[in-house]
């Protein structure tokens, strides 16, 4: 038995399935805030949603309680829901938005590919973000996880072969994969030193990414603007301690040397990526 219910079937497109489920790496709200973009600028509504009772662990992921005056108002549940319609431009759009399936992974998964057939989706995009040791002073590089070496190459990727721990995005473009369909995790690269705080540019390069590999376009006008406040905002934060000024020239010179990639050894006489993120987070909230 499937674990979504369809409430409405969209008009028949070809349509691109973007995968917005939060719960695993995300360094600077990077696929998170491209999430919402996407909300924002696509004419889409809710055609379905997941079975959250057998998904979802309630006490990892406890509903919020309205209460007024001590009486109970209301109870939201946290929900992985089917969204569906089309860009500004008319091209056709499946979201899978709520939080990263707790349980079943197998039987999820085998869900989300019987869905995209009965939408024909296309192609399938994931958005994530991930810390990397690269200066907010360069333009930010995106690194694929894909199904095809064609994919990959077009967007940039980790060069080498990693072993790391994965979310349900991965479980499902290698699922996709295994099918022949088309699938790619954009993953932006985050300066280590504000991974914990909101990082614009790391969603308008997601969209970028979503723009090329599916022809989804995307208004970024608002994060494009909020990403020179962020930048600017660091940029005097960084201005004002010798030791961080060194570490960025280093980043810069690292990341100028070979282009963006993440391989070659740290400076281990600067800061921390912690130390640098802490004393931001005191500089921004004192703004």
């Amino acid at each position: 038995m499937a674990l979504y219910e369809l409430f409405a079937q969209p008009p028949r497109m070809d349509r691109v399935l973007i995968l917005g489920l939060e719960g695993w790496i995300d360094a600077g709200a990077g696929g998170a805030q491209a999430m919402a973009a996407v909300l924002a600028d696509t004419t889409t509504e809710v055609i379905g949603a997941f079975d959250g009772d057998a998904l979802i662990d309630a006490r990892a992921r406890r509903p919020m309680v309205q209460l007024t005056d001590g009486v109970h108002d209301a109870i939201t549940w946290p929900a992985i829901e089917v969204r569906a319609g089309t860009d500004r431009f008319g091209t056709g759009l499946v979201l899978l938005t709520g939080p990263e399936p707790d349980l079943r992974w197998h039987a999820f998964t085998e869900d989300v590919l019987q869905l995209a057939a009965n939408l024909s989706v296309t192609m399938t995009v994931g958005f994530g973000a991930f810390p990397a040791p690269v200066p907010h002073t360069r333009p930010v590089r995106l690194a694929a996880t894909a199904t095809s070496r064609e994919l990959a190459d077009g967007v940039g990727f980790v060069p080498g072969t990693i072993d790391v721990p994965g979310g349900i995005h991965a479980a499902i473009e290698q699922a996709m994969g295994a099918e022949g369909r088309p699938a790619t995790g954009l993953w932006a690269r985050v300066p280590h030193y504000i991974a914990n705080l909101p990082y614009p540019a790391a969603s308008v390069a997601i969209l970028d990414g979503l723009r090329f590999v599916a022809g989804v376009d995307i208004n970024a006008s608002e994060l494009q603007a909020a990403s020179a406040v962020t930048n600017s905002r660091i940029d005097s934060l960084i201005s004002n301690s010798d030791q961080h000024s060194s570490m960025l020239q280093a980043l810069e010179q690292q990341w100028d040397a070979d282009l963006g990639r993440i391989s070659g050894p740290m400076p281990t006489d600067l800061p921390s990526g912690d130390e640098l993120a802490d004393e931001l987070e005191r500089f921004l909230r004192d703004q």
